[in-house]
């Protein structure tokens, strides 16, 4: 029964709906060798989770995604700390937090209200707007630009280069051209702020790289380029598909619409529930360091191996009724951010980002009405949202 299955993540009918895939490879073939692309794809959690926790087994070096371009020295390069192993995640990971604390983060809130304050109200009154283009997709690049000093003018071609850099071609197994140009234009942007930066630091994430240090240990220029590629396609594409994510799914359950509607306590909530019920980061690749069984399947030592977290969010055996769209779940299990040593670094600023920007959001327009006839979804292999999200607005 199980040969009859076939996941591929390139494939864009797989993206507009991969749900009911992950429900019959949860079922019937947990750990699905695909001969085909050459690779194993765990579907249920205990499987994703132990992964994820087990570094020892299954390797981050070789890159976290299926692009066979994005490989080896390839993938440090443009995933940072994301394809490293201890000891030398470790260390990445030290060096980068230092630049990167909770307080900083803190400090963010009242400009990623201001910001989205000032978004907002230039749409009440205009009776529709595209989420994206209008809202989802400029505030999430303005607050990680804020955050490393980028400037405003800059902040549009890195935003289209960060789009370009994730879109996938149907029926290309690879990296396509347009996101190898989007790569070099990040890399090449941050080249020049980071000499303009060591010339005259400021008070920013960029500066804060610089001067790292940990038991004088810091970051050479090539590993703190890698950074800044890692934050502005993470931190801009990830908070954008999670904003629009969240709409979507609110306007779709009218009663779960109706609880968040009584309460902005309820907010959280609803960000907790949107990212295991439609995570922006759908699948993460790994490398087995050894041979490995998993549900009577044998992974040889070199296999490539998908972590299907989009799937794991939803099985049965961890959440009840998972299918269901709940603003009041208990998601303490979901691995949206994963687990680990390689916990998303920028949880706390996504979940902070989509919380104030909701409130802000249902303060203006309770009532929104998403139009699905255009609504058009992300082409990518890791990352699941939204590229137009029309709606109808009506002011509070």
């Amino acid at each position: 029964m199980s040969a009859a299955l076939e996941l591929d993540p390139y494939a864009y009918a797989f993206h507009e709906d991969p749900y009911p895939l992950y429900r019959q490879l949860r079922e019937r073939a947990p750990v699905l060798h695909d001969a085909k692309r050459d690779f194993y794809a765990l579907a249920r959690h205990v499987d994703v989770h132990r992964a994820l926790r087990d570094a020892e087994t299954f390797s981050s070096s070789q890159g976290v995604s299926l692009d066979p371009a994005a490989s080896g020295a390839v993938a440090a390069a443009a995933q940072s700390f994301l394809a490293m192993d201890p000891p030398r995640h470790t260390r990445m990971r030290a060096l980068v937090s230092r630049g990167f604390t909770p307080r900083r983060v803190a400090e963010l809130e009242p400009r990623i209200r201001a910001r989205s304050v000032e978004l907002l109200d230039a749409l009440v009154g205009a009776g529709r707007c595209d989420v994206i283009e209008d809202f989802a997709g400029i505030l999430p690049m303005d607050v990680i630009s804020e955050l490393m000093g980028v400037p405003p003018a800059d902040r549009a071609e890195l935003r289209r280069a960060a789009d370009l850099l994730v879109h996938r071609e149907e029926g290309d197994f690879d990296v396509p051209p347009a996101a190898v140009e989007a790569f070099g234009t990040i890399r090449s942007y941050f080249q020049e702020l980071l000499a303009e930066r060591r010339r005259k630091p400021r008070e920013d994430l960029l500066s804060a790289l610089l001067d790292a240090r940990l038991d004088g240990d810091r970051l050479d220029d090539a590993e703190i380029l890698s950074f800044c590629n890692l934050m502005i396609v993470a931190g801009n594409e990830t908070t954008t598909k999670l904003l629009a994510n969240a709409l979507y799914w609110l306007w779709r359950n009218p009663e779960q619409r109706k609880r968040v509607e009584e309460s902005e306590a309820r907010i959280p909530g609803w960000v907790e529930e949107t990212l295991r019920y439609d995570n922006s980061t759908q699948l993460l690749a790994r490398t087995t360091r050894r041979e490995v069984e998993l549900q009577g399947q044998p992974i040889p030592a070199g296999a490539k191996v998908v972590l299907l977290i989009g799937s794991a969010n939803r099985d049965e055996a961890v959440f009840p009724r998972a299918d269901e769209y709940d603003v009041d779940r208990d998601t303490q299990s979901s691995l949206s951010f994963g687990k680990g040593n390689h916990f998303c670094l920028g949880a706390a600023l996504a979940r902070l980002e989509a919380r104030v920007a909701l409130e802000e959001w249902g303060r203006r327009f309770p009532s929104y009405c998403v139009r699905p006839d255009g609504a058009v979804r992300v082409h990518s292999v890791n990352v699941r949202g939204f590229a137009r999200l029309p709606v109808e607005l009506a002011a509070a």
